[in-house]
């Protein structure tokens, strides 16, 4: 639209464990940025460990928004998320300053850039009690396994998300196509938002897996069980975060069912396949430019993502203050 002039924002997302924490830091201090948290587990106060929010080292150098701001018996959703960081973004830039997005929820990245509308697509309450049904008696990774075969735009959905996952086979299983492209047809035609995403990536997937192991035991060694114990003593009121990767892998445990070394490595192997379809999701869904951290350090990628990110505004224009 002729004169919209539009904020301009980055995302800087990428699976667990490849450091985009600390790319996003790297790059606020390099633009003048402020992060706002798009990790769908980060949201919920009280869980530091389980959840890996950044440090007090890496919130003292940036401001920080949208993490730990719902306690952990709430719901919320993406449309809840799209609200909130708009809102922040909105401030952010109010101030002067860049909003720099930081997560590896995908649909909280998606429903920011397309500013989609989550209100007006029907419901088929028969359809959807038969999907509850199923997640349920057969679990989440099941049904998203059948999502990536129908629709790879969703594979990254987190197994946590129970709603979303409802959402996505309803509207594959009526017969309405590709979730992903019913998305598309729910956005608005003016957007407020200039979005430049960034991946950040290990293109070597062994690295990232030795990545993701190393954190695990950094997290058990920072008090992890104890976490996921308090976890376990609440599930009745933690309805979202209990079935959240990195607690209720220690589920049976805590009920004598299984070794504490099994429910370890049953940690690490879920969030490999979780990083494993995060990629799938951010290559086949929102077209970013990948950055990989294999050899570089996180204030050489915020550099690349700062010339980038530049290049990419002078060719577009059309943004207030920058």
């Amino acid at each position: 639209m002729a004169g919209h002039e539009r904020i301009p924002v980055i995302a800087v997302t990428g699976p667990t464990a490849c450091g985009k924490t600390q790319v996003a830091v790297e790059l606020c201090r390099r633009i003048g940025g402020e992060v706002v948290c798009a990790d769908s587990m980060q949201v919920y106060g009280s869980l530091r460990i389980g959840t890996t929010v950044p440090d007090e080292g890496q919130m003292g150098h940036v401001r920080h928004h949208l993490y730990g701001c719902i306690p952990p018996e709430s719901a919320y959703s993406v449309a809840q998320y799209q609200n909130d960081a708009q809102a922040a973004a909105r401030e952010i830039h109010g101030r002067g300053q860049i909003p720099v997005l930081c997560g590896g929820t995908g649909l909280y990245i998606s429903s920011f850039m397309r500013e989609t509308d989550y209100g007006n697509t029907p419901v088929d309450e028969a359809l959807r009690g038969r999907l509850w049904a199923r997640l349920r008696d057969e679990g989440p990774e099941s049904l998203l396994d059948e999502i990536a075969a129908k629709d790879a735009g969703k594979s990254a959905i987190h197994p946590s998300n129970h709603k979303r996952i409802v959402r996505a086979l309803e509207k594959l299983g009526a017969g309405e196509g590709r979730s992903s492209e019913i998305d598309d047809q729910e956005s608005h035609s003016e957007k407020d938002f200039l979005v430049y995403p960034a991946i950040i990536i290990c293109t070597d997937r062994k690295k990232l897996y030795n990545r993701i192991n190393g954190r695990v035991d950094t997290m058990m060694r920072h008090g992890l069980l104890d976490e996921a114990r308090w976890v376990y003593d609440n599930r009745d009121r933690f309805a979202t975060v209990c079935q959240a990767i990195g607690y209720k892998e220690f589920f049976g445990y805590f009920e004598g069912v299984a070794s504490l070394e099994d429910c370890v490595e049953g940690l690490k192997k879920a969030s490999r396949h979780y990083a494993k379809r995060q990629i799938t999701w951010f290559r086949n869904t929102i077209g970013a430019r990948e950055y990989p951290v294999d050899d570089q350090t996180a204030e050489q990628v915020a550099g690349s993502i700062e010339r980038d990110w530049k290049e990419f505004l002078s060719q577009r224009g059309g943004t207030r203050g920058v």
